[in-house]
């Protein structure tokens, strides 16, 4: 997909048909341990959000503007992560001075978000699509709300499935997967209306 991409098209797609997470299961690990409870899959979710959003930003003009002057195009994946990294430390220490309810809500997450491969995963496939600065910028935002909704989405699930009889081999982490396979199939029923490929 080159540049030209609409950003509206890339925005909505990054949410539905091409969600990072249920289409190719990136950040996983945070989805199935803080999707037990409401406010803890919201409170992630919305701080994958930001964080997915600024950084993809960051990651964009420091690999067009920096890297490829620079033909220094190799460095990429290292450059990527120290950006994520230093963002989500600049971030937590200006949340810690600013408001500390803020803190206290979101500075359980924040070494979750740094170590978030969804997060890295989205400023690479931004590279590799060839995005222009509009469309990676709906195309962080998006996939970060993208992955809010399917935690707070699977948060729901467990929560009624909380009240419900689950068999007893598959409690815990079986059908959790089975319900974000499930959850994925429901995502590509959008596939025919928006589609990135």
């Amino acid at each position: 997909m080159s540049g030209t991409a609409h950003w509206m098209v890339v925005f909505f797609s990054a949410i539905f048909t091409n969600n990072l997470l249920l289409t190719n299961y990136l950040g996983m690990c945070s989805f199935l341990s803080a999707s037990r409870e409401m406010k803890t899959a919201a409170g992630l979710g919305s701080a994958v959000a930001v964080v997915m959003g600024a950084t993809t930003i960051l990651n964009w003009l420091v690999y067009y503007r920096l890297l490829v002057p620079l033909h220094m195009e190799n460095y990429m994946l290292i450059v990527f992560i120290i950006v994520v990294a230093g963002f989500v430390q600049i971030l937590e220490m200006v949340m810690q001075r600013t408001s500390e309810t803020l803190y206290n809500a979101l500075g359980i997450f924040m070494p979750l978000i740094t170590v978030n491969c969804a997060i890295l995963g989205a400023s690479l496939f931004m590279i590799i699509r060839e995005y222009s600065l509009a469309a990676s910028v709906a195309y962080g935002f998006g996939g970060g709300i993208g992955w809010a909704v399917a935690i707070v989405a699977m948060a729901g699930v467990r929560a009624k499935m909380a009240r419900s009889r689950v068999p007893p081999g598959m409690e815990g982490a079986g059908i959790a997967l089975v319900v974000a396979g499930i959850m994925a199939l429901a995502f590509m029923g959008f596939s025919g209306v928006l589609s990135l490929n």
